[in-house]
């Protein structure tokens, strides 16, 4: 029997106007997606692959609900989809306990689901007594480890990755991998944008392609 899709796009489309210009005239206005349509199925795992500035990131933020499709429509049936972002909404000013907190609400946790995961999180980021000192005297290693382990225990319906697993030291790029092939195992709906096919084919069961700002290619499946 054939699933019930999870999210649908049909034929959208995400304008945007050009830095500057305050025209709404077409040749100042920058087609990011067009008539893009696909299905997401419960339980998946999809990846979006194309070339930079193909419009993946864009694709991410319609379907975390970030902007919202110039034409067209997105049906998420009521689920909640959470972008895996690094970083999302950290104060430099604030010490690592204290950015715990706000980006994980930025995420859509909880007081009580960011306190009842606090330790574990401070043990995955692994920085040692930093924890406690301002963000802005971290290394770039540091906050990335920081981000990714706040984002890492946010439960979406369905969760979104950009690009995350390239960033980060050659340890942490081994934890941070380790840890989203169990989310996908756990049939958790998952939707990750690369431009590294072979990564991809490894971690998906079926792949999409953007080009030129479309769904240039149709889906295709890997047994």
């Amino acid at each position: 029997m054939k699933q019930t899709p999870v999210i649908s796009l049909k034929n959208v489309d995400v304008c945007y106007r050009r830095h500057g210009l305050f025209s709404r005239k077409p040749k100042n206005i920058f087609w990011a997606l067009e008539d893009v349509s696909f299905d997401v199925y419960p339980g998946e795992t999809l990846g979006i692959i194309g070339r930079n500035g193909a419009g993946k990131s864009t694709l991410l933020r319609l379907l975390a609900g970030i902007i919202a499709p110039d034409r067209g429509t997105i049906e998420m049936n009521g689920l909640k989809a959470t972008l895996l972002s690094l970083q999302a909404g950290f104060d430099p000013f604030l010490t690592g306990r204290q950015n715990i907190t706000l980006s994980g609400m930025l995420l859509g946790m909880t007081r009580k689901e960011i306190a009842e995961k606090e330790e574990e999180i401070i043990e995955l980021a692994d920085i040692g007594d930093f924890i406690d000192q301002p963000v802005r005297t971290y290394s770039t290693g540091m906050r990335v480890r920081l981000g990714f382990a706040t984002a890492h225990y946010v439960d979406p319906d369905v969760l979104l990755i950009d690009e995350v697993l390239g960033v980060g030291d050659a340890d942490f790029q081994k934890k941070s991998s380790a840890l989203i092939h169990n989310k996908i195992k756990s049939n958790q709906t998952v939707i990750i944008v690369s431009h590294q096919v072979r990564m991809l084919e490894n971690m998906c069961s079926r792949i999409i392609t953007i080009e030129n700002r479309c769904v240039k290619a149709p889906p295709h499946f890997h047994e």
